[in-house]
């Protein structure tokens, strides 16, 4: 396994999709408590992550939430369980805990087929900002 740095979450995103990457820049902005890091899907430590939790990406197209130990979560459980850590009143997104899984992911599903066509795609992953390089693995 790799080497991740302690008491941190690790966010697994899709680094060549728009909608992808903005979300990580809106989650590094309301990460407060500065316990998420980023690696994208495609990058050399996001593949060890994938093959050492045996997680097919082809089948889930999803983004990733691992907490090194602990667990980790995939698709609207994962965007919910990130929005829990932000506080204030982004604890209320987790009334849609309410809703079976099955139909929560349907949604997630529907938006991450069409990503690509409605936000677009980059030609290589998002480089970070020097002042953001610390809260991404390569």
């Amino acid at each position: 396994m790799i080497d991740l740095p302690k008491n941190k979450k690790l966010i697994l995103f899709d680094g060549i999709c728009n909608l992808c990457n903005d979300s990580v820049l809106k989650v590094i902005k309301y990460d407060r408590k500065n316990i998420f890091i980023f690696t994208a899907l495609q990058s050399e430590t996001g593949k060890k992550v994938i093959d050492h939790l045996k997680i097919d990406i082809s089948k889930i197209d999803s983004i990733i939430l691992f907490e090194p130990e602990v667990s980790f979560d995939i698709k609207s459980t994962a965007a919910l369980k990130i929005m829990n850590d932000f506080g204030g009143f982004w604890k209320a997104t987790q009334l849609f805990f309410i809703f079976p899984e099955r139909i929560r992911n349907l949604v997630y599903d529907f938006i991450a087929k069409n990503r690509y066509k409605w936000f677009g795609k980059r030609e290589s992953c998002m480089l970070p900002t020097p002042e953001l390089k610390e809260k991404f693995l390569e």
